[in-house]
């Protein structure tokens, strides 16, 4: 059975699946920080992850907590414990650390200060942490993985803490839903994604499959969608993916791939629609289809949908047809139609 881990402004394992991001400015463009922070949690962030590599970054974390006492703020810290003991003590609600980066009498100051805070330690394994020795003695990379990770949670046991949530990645997709499969069987809340998975383009794909594999089995708790692009495309990329596996609330579109037979202009028409509807937390289906094949089928299993064919286009609610529009107005007519959706 899996636990839940939680403090004042933390709950993991729960059952619902948390959005996480970073920050990727120095925190000590404190004003930058908050400007961002502000951004992700419009776009939907839950939980903001912040990177402290010297004691002057502790200071301005500081100052980015007191601005926001209410949003959940993980430290990220590597190598010093001193900084991760400073983190708590400015206001961290988790840190993040690699124990294989720390000596053990560090480890135990780290725990000492977690328990006396109530502050969640996110115990990270990265791929590229893992050296050839212990690969070799493991019989493989995953397995030297999860027996890192293993290792480590051992540790906070012996010492009465487990107030833990488990991370382990790799940037290889298989390789990532592997060695999760495995980690959740340790009963931890898991922070899953896939590291150093490129940008944009690669990078959302990539995640996708990772995420959907493991998601799907109900292994996942808190989601981050590493991308080498702006923090706020992550935040967008995690809540597609979460939203697609109904995860999270909001508007599932279809629209047809085009073809043939198609005598309007589908791709015009279905962007127009879902720019539109996009950031909607409404639960509602939405299909915009190019000809009579695919539309009246898919259209008849959406809430609102629209099926274009030979400069007319037949509007449907709930499965049956109850207008026909033409031309570029009927998209305007259509846009119409869903805001009154929304608002009942």
């Amino acid at each position: 059975m899996k636990r839940t881990v939680q403090n004042s402004r933390l709950t993991f394992g729960d059952g619902s699946v948390s959005v996480q991001s970073m920050t990727n400015l120095p925190v000590t463009d404190v004003e930058g920080t908050c400007e961002q922070i502000r951004r992700l949690v419009s776009a939907g962030c839950d939980v903001v992850r912040i990177a402290l590599p010297n004691a002057q970054s502790v200071a301005s974390f500081r100052r980015v907590r007191e601005e926001f006492p209410a949003i959940p703020l993980v430290a990220d810290v590597h190598f010093n414990s001193d900084l991760a003991v400073a983190a708590m003590q400015a206001g961290a609600d988790k840190v993040r650390i690699n124990p294989g980066n720390m000596s053990e009498e560090s480890l135990e100051r780290v725990v000492r200060c977690a328990k006396e805070r109530d502050v969640i330690i996110r115990v990270g394994v990265n791929g590229g942490s893992v050296g050839k020795e212990a690969i070799k003695r493991c019989g493989g990379k995953t397995q030297a993985l999860y027996c890192m990770l293993e290792k480590y949670v051992r540790f906070f046991e012996e010492r009465d803490f487990f107030k833990l949530v488990l991370s382990v990645k790799s940037s290889d997709v298989a390789e990532t839903v592997e060695v999760n499969r495995q980690a959740a069987k340790l009963g931890y809340p898991m922070h899953v994604g896939l590291t150093e998975a490129g940008p944009l383009r690669q990078g959302i794909i990539k995640n996708a499959m990772a995420l959907g594999a493991l998601l799907t089995q109900g292994i996942g708790d808190t989601v981050r969608v590493s991308l080498t692009a702006h923090p706020v495309e992550e935040v967008k990329a995690a809540l597609d993916i979460l939203r697609a596996l109904h995860l999270r609330g909001g508007v599932t579109f279809v629209s047809c791939p085009q073809c043939g037979r198609c005598t309007i202009d589908l791709e015009k028409v279905a962007c127009r629609v879902y720019e539109h509807v996009k950031d909607c937390p409404k639960n509602i289906k939405i299909a915009v289809m190019g000809c009579e094949v695919n539309g009246p089928g898919e259209c008849a299993d959406a809430d609102i949908g629209i099926a274009g064919a030979g400069g007319n286009y037949v509007f449907f609610r709930q499965g049956k047809k109850y207008k026909v529009a033409q031309g570029e107005d009927a998209v305007r007519q259509f846009l119409e139609e869903i805001d009154r959706l929304i608002q009942c």
